[in-house]
């Protein structure tokens, strides 16, 4: 018998985990940031560092925005969120009926302008407003607290056994937040990180992607809650592919996933294919809606999945459009320095 759940958050929090092969299993989300936000607000509440009525503030891309709002209903918090311009008009509408006030940036092709815009702003409320507090889902260690519940589903869904985390690497906390505490109980436990090109996470800041901003999945500003040392593998992908992931996603399975999830399709099926000995876990983050027009108006553009496959680098010096692929070896940032420390 299904649980009669309290409030909404409780109800979307957990994923449904779906094989998509023998050795490919989708832990596909509705939204998520509901596990890193209710994580974080009952955290900070907890700890008096927030107080109910107060008013949280963050720069978001989409998803983040909706999980923070929700908890803020849940908890009794006000909610001001600074807006990506990728938040589509069904997003934004559900902020505003939610209660809350949405900053907007104007349209932009540049990942860099967009972030450094909402940054900008999010300074100019806090000096406005010294009571509101500001979440810095970006740099708060405290995100990473909600995804201890997701690690104990997975845990508990696939029981012993070889294991790599496939999801986009985006604030760090979401993938940082799930292998931490599988890595307890398994420290072999694999994590494949995604980046953009234009990201300067795992260092593509040199490279722009003509065609659009992907959501969610890199940065052009530092994020303090990207811990390098805890990824395996890096998998650099253009928009190009990702839509393939994505489009691919749907009609291979009837799922229909965001742009973040379509690249950590497309990354683990080539990874799977040559690790047949290890379950993969993807992360699929959000659903499709927010990425309609922008990429499955244009499925018959989609290019073939099986038909791509990665160039294998060794050094970032290499790295090249529109897809790569890295052995990382967990190792902390900046890796240039430590190369040649070590030599």
């Amino acid at each position: 018998m299904n649980a009669v759940h309290e409030h909404i958050t409780d109800a979307i929090k957990q994923p449904d985990l779906v094989r998509l092969t023998d050795n490919v299993i989708l832990a596909r989300f509705e939204t998520m940031k509901v596990y890193a936000a209710l994580g974080a607000v009952r955290t900070l509440l907890d700890r008096g560092v927030v107080r109910a009525g107060q008013t949280l503030v963050d720069s978001s891309s989409g998803i983040y925005a909706l999980a923070l709002a929700m908890a803020c209903h849940r908890y009794g918090l006000k909610c001001h969120i600074v807006a990506s311009t990728t938040v589509d008009s069904a997003m934004r509408a559900q902020l505003e009926v939610l209660g809350a006030t949405v900053d907007q940036m104007p349209p932009s092709q540049s990942l860099r302008l967009d972030q450094e815009r909402r940054v900008h702003r999010v300074t100019q409320l806090l000096a406005q407003r010294p009571d509101v507090h500001w979440m810095r889902q970006y740099h708060d260690s405290v995100h990473y607290e909600g995804y201890k519940h997701f690690a104990e589903l997975i845990t508990r869904a696939l029981g012993d056994g070889p294991l790599t985390v496939v999801g986009a690497v985006g604030t760090g906390a979401s993938t940082g937040g799930l292998i931490e505490p599988l890595r307890r109980a398994d420290p072999s436990v694999r994590l494949l990180g995604l980046q953009p090109f234009g990201s300067v996470t795992f260092g593509s800041e040199g490279f722009t992607d003509p065609e659009a901003i992907i959501a969610g999945i890199g940065s052009s500003i530092w994020f303090d809650n990207v811990r390098h040392h805890l990824y395996d593998r890096l998998h650099w992908v253009d928009f190009r592919h990702a839509m393939a992931g994505a489009v691919g996603l749907l009609r291979d399975h009837a799922v229909f996933a965001g742009l973040s999830t379509g690249a950590a399709y497309l990354v683990a099926g080539w990874e799977a294919a040559r690790n047949p000995d290890r379950t993969h876990v993807v992360i699929g983050a959000d659903t499709g809606h927010r990425y309609v027009e922008r990429v499955f108006a244009r499925h018959s553009e989609a290019l073939d999945v099986e038909s791509l496959e990665p160039l294998e680098i060794t050094s970032l010096d290499n790295l090249a459009m529109p897809w790569s692929a890295m052995e990382w070896h967990r190792r902390a940032w900046p890796v240039v320095q430590q190369e040649e420390q070590a030599s």
